[in-house]
């Protein structure tokens, strides 16, 4: 299984080099991941409902090709480890740019918090049946 998403450039992506401006290689991971959660039940109203919502320690991006208005890219996403409660997860972008050349790696690391006792919690099953659902990368681990 894939999951994928195709963008579009906008001229405020960009920066004064006419390139991808770099946080906004976080702004799409963060777009794919939400999409994934959406697209499989876990919408706002229902991290709300259970009072839980994401949590990002570390985001980390390998920048390999420049990205200029007019390339057509798309961004994958994939679990890399998730602990065996569910709690801590890493997750894994690949960027592509026009035929298929890798333009960027992300990796982001996170957790699930309580947002009424603002603690890392176990999250409830639906987001584990999320998780269990995204696609894996081949190195995939449960610690």
């Amino acid at each position: 299984m894939e999951y994928k998403k195709n963008l579009e450039i906008r001229w405020s992506d960009l920066d004064p080099n006419f390139h991808l401006r770099h946080s906004v290689y976080y702004d799409y991971g963060a777009y794919c991941r939400i999409s994934f959660l959406y697209e499989n039940g876990l919408t706002d109203a229902v991290m709300r409902e259970h009072s839980i919502g994401p949590v990002l320690f570390r985001e980390e991006c390998f920048f390999k090709r420049e990205i200029i208005i007019g390339d057509k890219i798309s961004i994958s996403l994939k679990l890399r480890s998730v602990s065996a409660d569910f709690r801590k997860f890493t997750m894994f972008h690949e960027i592509y740019k026009n035929d298929g050349e890798l333009a960027a790696l992300l990796t982001i690391d996170g957790a699930w918090m309580n947002t009424q006792l603002r603690k890392i919690a176990v999250p409830p099953p639906i987001i584990i049946d999320s998780l269990n659902v995204m696609p894996k990368t081949d190195d995939f681990s449960m610690k």
